[in-house]
């Protein structure tokens, strides 16, 4: 599954940047969000790898605050920029005419970059955090990398204001993303509802079929990790909807992209045919 995520996003990064056709918004933000999966995939899977060869359940302490900073950016900027792919998916329908006037390389690169920037605050937040709580000698995480909310209930620290904070963090930086998406798709499908051919309400709307799949599959396995009660019963579901957001998610994206995009497709083909 490694492998296949690796390959994939990287074969669409290929794609895009090796096919002027695809220099567009659109595929701008989607090779960014190939490389952020990349890499949120790239922290946590090959820890696990390593355990599972080696036998060994174990992590430092240095290894999980590195895992809680980088799983916080690359978290925080997946949510950010599914947001800003909502965005543009809604100048492209109801603004057709200005669309690249108002999506400029100069927004789009602004749009990545404070992306970022907001993804680094919130890890840095993370690692602050979880590197001020006192811990036991030992520490069992029910879960398969460190994850930033059970670690403040493993804690020994009284750690009831930071609980409080890590929610009202999660829920500006899932819910702020989450709602401009779901804004952002009612003043589409308004826009396509008005359009008066069934072949051109079709295709308004496969535009965005690929990027409503990719948010439904993010939001809600995140959601339902992030949401779920810190209860014995429920660490088991909690783990596999971690699997799912940070595992299944950035491996499936690219196919997400790729079978229901003919440009993308015929991009990958002359990738591969000049990689052969």
């Amino acid at each position: 599954m490694y492998l296949v995520t690796m390959l994939g996003n990287l074969l669409i990064i290929l794609a895009v940047s090796s096919d002027s056709r695809l220099h567009t918004p659109m595929y701008f933000f989607l090779s960014n969000l190939s490389l952020t999966d990349i890499s949120l995939s790239s922290t946590i899977v090959p820890k696990v790898l390593v355990n599972l060869q080696t036998h060994s359940k174990s992590i430092t302490y240095a290894g999980c605050l590195t895992q809680v900073t980088f799983l916080s950016l690359f978290g925080c900027l997946e949510s950010l920029l599914l947001a800003v792919m909502a965005y543009d998916r809604l100048v492209a329908i109801c603004q057709p005419l200005r669309y690249l006037v108002i999506m400029n390389p100069r927004l789009c690169g602004l749009c990545v970059l404070l992306s970022f920037f907001i993804g680094l605050l919130d890890s840095q937040m993370h690692y602050l955090m979880v590197s001020q709580l006192n811990f036991c000698a030992y520490v069992e995480i029910p879960n398969f990398f460190c994850d930033p909310s059970q670690l403040l209930n493993l804690a020994c620290s009284d750690t009831s204001n930071n609980n409080i904070l890590i929610y009202c963090v999660g829920v500006l930086i899932g819910g702020i993303p989450l709602s401009g998406i779901l804004f952002s798709y009612i003043r589409i499908v308004s826009s396509i509802l008005r359009v008066p051919a069934t072949e051109g309400k079709y295709k308004a709307f496969s535009t965005c079929g690929s990027h409503l799949s990719a948010v439904c599959l993010f939001y809600g396995t995140a959601l339902g990790v992030y949401l779920s009660p810190t209860v014995s019963s429920s660490l088991r579901k909690g783990a596999v909807a971690s699997v799912m957001y940070t595992v299944v998610t950035p491996m499936l994206n690219p196919f997400i992209y790729c079978l229901r995009n003919r440009d993308i497709k015929s991009a990958l083909w002359r990738v591969i045919r000049r990689i052969a």
